[in-house]
């Protein structure tokens, strides 16, 4: 069962990421950018039949490992 993790940064945390990727985008001409969030996208292949179950398995990868709870908050998604 194949999995998508896309993981950004909390509301209110400070992005200096993204807010050097608005700066490009607005240096090179792209005037209407109001925000821009950089983040990170995991894909994850686990063996197991149980949605359930595997879901609950990369919740627990993203709390102890992939994500930064504190600061970051992640969204899982199965692939079809």
């Amino acid at each position: 069962m194949k999995f998508t993790i896309n993981i950004t940064l909390k509301k209110g945390v400070l992005d200096p990421q993204g807010l050097a990727i608005k700066n490009s985008l607005m240096t090179s001409g792209f005037q209407n950018i109001i925000e821009v969030k950089q983040g990170k996208l995991i894909e994850i292949d686990i063996d197991e039949e149980n949605y359930d179950n595997a879901k609950k398995e990369v919740s627990k990868m993203c709390d102890k490992l992939l994500a930064n709870t504190v600061i970051e908050d992640y969204k899982i998604m199965l692939n079809q």
